[in-house]
């Protein structure tokens, strides 16, 4: 079964983020060779966001960030494949986004088909 794993961290500097680049590399590496690995990307600054929203008239209003009040920014994500959710729950606490404030979050992937 598909989970994604959505990586926040804090949306401040106030928590001291423990996790490095060479964490990240170990994670990737370990979800890689346990052949669980779908798709995952990191994203770019919250301050590139651009938010849409579209009214129930149909008048789209675009505006730039996404500004809501929030202790978390979503930071990327992971797609992987997995026998079931305790598994997914495993992978996530091994996460170096689960430390230090950040959180990740396991959502699974709706199959229509």
């Amino acid at each position: 079964m598909k989970y994604m794993l959505l990586i926040n961290s804090a949306a401040d500097d106030s928590e001291a983020c423990p996790d490095t680049f060479e964490d990240w590399q170990v994670y990737d590496k370990e979800v890689k060779a346990a052949g669980i690995f779908v798709t995952g990307q990191s994203l770019a600054d919250l301050v590139t966001a651009t938010t849409v929203r579209v009214s129930p008239t149909g008048e789209r209003t675009v505006t730039d960030g996404a500004f809501a009040e929030t202790r978390e920014v979503l930071g990327g994500f992971l797609v992987i494949d997995v026998p079931d959710l305790d598994v997914a729950l495993d992978w996530a606490a091994r996460c170096p986004g689960a430390r230090g404030g950040g959180s990740v979050v396991v959502r699974p992937i709706a199959d229509f088909g």
